[in-house]
Protein backbone atom coordinates (compact mmCIF):
# COMPACT_ATOMS: atom_id res chain seq x y z
CA UNK A 1 0.00 0.00 0.00
CA UNK A 2 0.96 3.50 -0.77
CA UNK A 3 1.06 6.26 1.55
CA UNK A 4 2.52 8.80 -1.21
CA UNK A 5 -0.88 11.02 0.02
CA UNK A 6 0.76 11.93 4.04
CA UNK A 7 3.19 14.19 2.87
CA UNK A 8 2.53 16.57 -0.44
CA UNK A 9 3.55 19.39 -2.25
CA UNK A 10 1.86 21.84 -3.61
CA UNK A 11 1.53 24.04 -6.58
CA UNK A 12 -1.20 27.07 -8.11
CA UNK A 13 -0.93 29.79 -10.31
CA UNK A 14 -3.05 33.10 -10.60
CA UNK A 15 -1.91 34.75 -14.38
CA UNK A 16 -2.99 37.15 -16.90
CA UNK A 17 -5.20 34.33 -19.19
CA UNK A 18 -6.58 31.09 -19.96
CA UNK A 19 -4.09 30.31 -23.32
CA UNK A 20 -1.19 28.93 -21.78
CA UNK A 21 0.89 29.60 -24.73
CA UNK A 22 0.39 33.56 -24.17
CA UNK A 23 -0.58 33.94 -20.40
CA UNK A 24 1.82 34.87 -18.08
CA UNK A 25 2.62 34.35 -13.98
CA UNK A 26 0.88 37.04 -12.06
CA UNK A 27 0.95 35.04 -7.99
CA UNK A 28 2.27 31.70 -7.19
CA UNK A 29 2.47 29.34 -4.47
CA UNK A 30 4.67 26.59 -3.62
CA UNK A 31 4.40 24.67 -0.20
CA UNK A 32 4.66 21.29 1.37
CA UNK A 33 1.58 19.53 3.31
CA UNK A 34 1.76 17.42 6.23
CA UNK A 35 -0.46 14.22 6.77
CA UNK A 36 -2.92 16.37 8.47
CA UNK A 37 -3.15 19.11 5.65
CA UNK A 38 -1.14 20.94 8.14
CA UNK A 39 0.80 23.06 5.87
CA UNK A 40 4.53 22.35 6.67
CA UNK A 41 6.76 25.04 4.45
CA UNK A 42 5.56 27.49 2.28
CA UNK A 43 6.42 30.39 -0.61
CA UNK A 44 4.94 32.97 -2.66
CA UNK A 45 5.62 35.91 -5.76
CA UNK A 46 4.17 38.20 -6.98
CA UNK A 47 5.03 39.05 -10.35
CA UNK A 48 5.12 42.03 -13.25
CA UNK A 49 4.48 39.97 -16.03
CA UNK A 50 5.60 42.57 -17.95
CA UNK A 51 2.55 42.97 -20.27
CA UNK A 52 -1.38 44.40 -19.08
CA UNK A 53 -3.42 42.00 -16.71
CA UNK A 54 -6.55 42.15 -18.56
CA UNK A 55 -9.70 43.03 -16.34
CA UNK A 56 -11.51 39.90 -16.52
CA UNK A 57 -8.07 38.42 -14.99
CA UNK A 58 -8.16 40.96 -12.75
CA UNK A 59 -11.38 40.18 -11.61
CA UNK A 60 -10.62 36.58 -10.51
CA UNK A 61 -7.43 37.17 -8.82
CA UNK A 62 -7.91 40.37 -7.74
CA UNK A 63 -3.98 41.58 -8.73
CA UNK A 64 -3.99 45.23 -11.39
CA UNK A 65 -1.76 45.77 -13.87
CA UNK A 66 -0.83 48.56 -11.35
CA UNK A 67 -0.22 46.62 -8.02
CA UNK A 68 1.82 44.03 -10.19
CA UNK A 69 4.09 47.34 -11.69
CA UNK A 70 4.53 48.59 -8.21
CA UNK A 71 4.92 45.97 -5.53
CA UNK A 72 5.42 42.66 -8.28
CA UNK A 73 9.07 41.32 -9.06
CA UNK A 74 10.62 41.03 -12.62
CA UNK A 75 9.04 38.03 -14.15
CA UNK A 76 12.31 36.60 -14.87
CA UNK A 77 13.44 36.26 -11.45
CA UNK A 78 10.05 35.08 -10.47
CA UNK A 79 9.87 32.23 -12.89
CA UNK A 80 13.20 30.91 -12.25
CA UNK A 81 12.60 31.13 -8.65
CA UNK A 82 9.26 29.00 -8.93
CA UNK A 83 11.32 26.46 -11.29
CA UNK A 84 13.75 25.96 -8.59
CA UNK A 85 11.35 25.69 -5.40
CA UNK A 86 9.31 22.75 -7.15
CA UNK A 87 12.07 21.15 -8.67
CA UNK A 88 13.43 21.39 -5.09
CA UNK A 89 10.59 19.47 -3.68
CA UNK A 90 10.30 16.89 -6.58
CA UNK A 91 13.99 16.34 -5.84
CA UNK A 92 13.33 15.47 -2.39
CA UNK A 93 10.58 12.83 -3.54
CA UNK A 94 7.26 14.25 -2.60
CA UNK A 95 4.31 13.91 -5.21
CA UNK A 96 3.48 17.66 -6.69
CA UNK A 97 -0.44 18.46 -6.41
CA UNK A 98 -1.28 20.46 -8.74
CA UNK A 99 -5.34 20.95 -9.81
CA UNK A 100 -5.69 21.10 -13.46
CA UNK A 101 -1.60 20.06 -14.14
CA UNK A 102 -1.62 20.99 -17.67
CA UNK A 103 -2.80 24.29 -17.48
CA UNK A 104 -0.64 25.20 -14.68
CA UNK A 105 2.90 23.41 -15.80
CA UNK A 106 2.24 24.14 -19.15
CA UNK A 107 1.99 27.78 -18.94
CA UNK A 108 5.02 27.52 -16.78
CA UNK A 109 7.04 26.01 -19.47
CA UNK A 110 6.21 28.92 -21.95
CA UNK A 111 7.37 31.02 -19.63
CA UNK A 112 10.70 29.02 -18.81
CA UNK A 113 11.27 29.62 -22.72
CA UNK A 114 10.07 32.94 -23.04
CA UNK A 115 12.27 33.85 -20.58
CA UNK A 116 15.58 31.28 -21.74
CA UNK A 117 15.33 29.28 -18.46
CA UNK A 118 15.76 25.58 -18.33
CA UNK A 119 12.04 24.26 -17.69
CA UNK A 120 10.48 21.68 -14.98
CA UNK A 121 11.94 18.50 -15.37
CA UNK A 122 8.51 16.65 -13.78
CA UNK A 123 9.06 13.04 -12.74
CA UNK A 124 6.19 10.71 -12.68
CA UNK A 125 4.87 12.14 -9.62
CA UNK A 126 2.59 14.44 -10.08
CA UNK A 127 -1.10 14.46 -8.63
CA UNK A 128 -4.25 15.99 -10.21
CA UNK A 129 -6.94 15.76 -8.08
CA UNK A 130 -9.35 17.09 -11.14
CA UNK A 131 -8.16 13.60 -12.95
CA UNK A 132 -8.49 11.70 -10.36
CA UNK A 133 -11.85 12.56 -9.24
CA UNK A 134 -13.46 12.16 -12.44
CA UNK A 135 -12.36 9.25 -12.81
CA UNK A 136 -12.83 7.97 -9.23
CA UNK A 137 -16.15 9.51 -9.26
CA UNK A 138 -17.13 9.10 -12.81
CA UNK A 139 -20.71 10.17 -13.10
CA UNK A 140 -21.15 12.63 -10.27
CA UNK A 141 -23.25 15.55 -11.62
CA UNK A 142 -22.30 19.11 -11.19
CA UNK A 143 -18.76 21.14 -11.84
CA UNK A 144 -15.29 19.60 -11.20
CA UNK A 145 -14.01 22.71 -10.27
CA UNK A 146 -11.69 23.19 -7.29
CA UNK A 147 -14.54 24.80 -5.05
CA UNK A 148 -16.72 22.17 -5.87
CA UNK A 149 -14.28 19.38 -5.48
CA UNK A 150 -13.08 21.08 -1.85
CA UNK A 151 -17.10 20.70 -0.81
CA UNK A 152 -17.51 17.23 -2.32
CA UNK A 153 -14.39 16.22 -0.18
CA UNK A 154 -15.04 18.09 3.21
CA UNK A 155 -12.28 20.64 2.38
CA UNK A 156 -12.62 24.28 4.06
CA UNK A 157 -11.70 27.03 1.11
CA UNK A 158 -11.62 30.44 1.45
CA UNK A 159 -10.58 33.09 -0.42
CA UNK A 160 -10.64 30.91 -3.64
CA UNK A 161 -8.37 32.19 -6.65
CA UNK A 162 -5.48 33.07 -4.37
CA UNK A 163 -2.45 30.84 -5.24
CA UNK A 164 -1.80 30.20 -1.90
CA UNK A 165 -5.39 29.16 -0.92
CA UNK A 166 -6.11 27.25 -3.62
CA UNK A 167 -2.93 25.12 -3.75
CA UNK A 168 -3.25 24.15 -0.25
CA UNK A 169 -7.03 23.20 -1.22
CA UNK A 170 -5.54 21.32 -3.84
CA UNK A 171 -3.17 19.40 -1.90
CA UNK A 172 -6.04 18.57 0.73
CA UNK A 173 -8.58 17.17 -1.55
CA UNK A 174 -5.67 15.16 -3.25
CA UNK A 175 -5.56 13.66 0.56
CA UNK A 176 -9.16 13.13 1.04
CA UNK A 177 -9.32 11.47 -2.56
CA UNK A 178 -7.07 8.69 -1.25
CA UNK A 179 -8.51 8.18 2.09
CA UNK A 180 -11.54 7.69 0.49
CA UNK A 181 -10.51 5.98 -2.76
CA UNK A 182 -7.57 3.41 -1.28
CA UNK A 183 -8.98 0.88 -3.54
CA UNK A 184 -8.33 2.73 -6.29
CA UNK A 185 -5.36 5.25 -5.30
CA UNK A 186 -2.71 3.47 -3.04
CA UNK A 187 -0.61 2.97 -5.42
CA UNK A 188 3.06 3.82 -6.01
CA UNK A 189 3.35 7.12 -7.01
CA UNK A 190 5.08 6.61 -10.37
CA UNK A 191 1.94 3.67 -11.48
CA UNK A 192 -0.62 6.40 -10.02
CA UNK A 193 1.16 9.17 -11.86
CA UNK A 194 0.74 6.40 -14.81
CA UNK A 195 -2.65 5.92 -14.15
CA UNK A 196 -3.49 9.93 -14.62
CA UNK A 197 -2.22 9.98 -18.17
CA UNK A 198 -4.89 6.62 -19.42
CA UNK A 199 -7.53 8.93 -17.48
CA UNK A 200 -7.16 12.11 -18.93
CA UNK A 201 -6.35 10.71 -22.09
CA UNK A 202 -9.77 8.80 -21.58
CA UNK A 203 -11.70 11.67 -20.40
CA UNK A 204 -10.29 13.69 -23.58
CA UNK A 205 -11.55 10.82 -26.16
CA UNK A 206 -15.24 10.75 -24.16
CA UNK A 207 -15.67 14.54 -24.76
CA UNK A 208 -14.19 14.65 -28.23
CA UNK A 209 -16.67 11.72 -29.83
CA UNK A 210 -19.42 13.72 -28.21
CA UNK A 211 -18.68 16.75 -29.72
CA UNK A 212 -17.76 15.63 -32.87
CA UNK A 213 -22.04 14.56 -33.18
CA UNK A 214 -22.34 17.98 -33.76
CA UNK A 215 -18.89 19.49 -34.87
CA UNK A 216 -16.90 16.25 -37.36
CA UNK A 217 -13.89 18.21 -36.71
CA UNK A 218 -13.46 19.26 -33.25
CA UNK A 219 -10.49 18.52 -31.39
CA UNK A 220 -9.49 18.92 -27.49
CA UNK A 221 -5.96 19.79 -26.79
CA UNK A 222 -3.97 16.60 -25.46
CA UNK A 223 -1.42 15.56 -22.97
CA UNK A 224 -1.42 15.32 -19.14
CA UNK A 225 0.39 16.33 -17.08
CA UNK A 226 1.97 18.63 -19.96
CA UNK A 227 0.12 19.53 -23.36
CA UNK A 228 1.47 19.46 -26.23
CA UNK A 229 1.81 22.49 -29.18
CA UNK A 230 -0.91 24.42 -29.30
CA UNK A 231 -2.50 23.79 -32.80
CA UNK A 232 -5.31 26.77 -33.60
CA UNK A 233 -8.42 26.48 -32.70
CA UNK A 234 -8.37 23.47 -30.18
CA UNK A 235 -10.77 23.99 -27.49
CA UNK A 236 -10.00 22.89 -23.85
CA UNK A 237 -12.93 20.56 -22.53
CA UNK A 238 -14.81 22.34 -20.14
CA UNK A 239 -14.31 20.53 -17.14
CA UNK A 240 -10.97 21.64 -17.77
CA UNK A 241 -11.76 25.63 -18.62
CA UNK A 242 -14.23 25.29 -15.43
CA UNK A 243 -11.34 24.39 -13.20
CA UNK A 244 -9.16 27.58 -14.32
CA UNK A 245 -12.33 29.83 -12.51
Amino acid sequence: MSNWHESVAVFDLETTGIDVATARVVTAYVGVLGPDGAVLEAASWLADPGVEIPAGAAAVHGISTERARAEGRPARAVVGEIIAALQAVLDRGLPLVVYNAPYDLTLLDHEARRHELTGLVVPDAVIDPLVIDKAVDRYRKGKRTLTAAAEVYGVPLEGAHDAGADAVAAGRVAQALARRFPERLALPLAELHAAQVSWCDESNSSYEQFRRRSEPSFVVERGWPLRGARAPHVELPPAAADALF
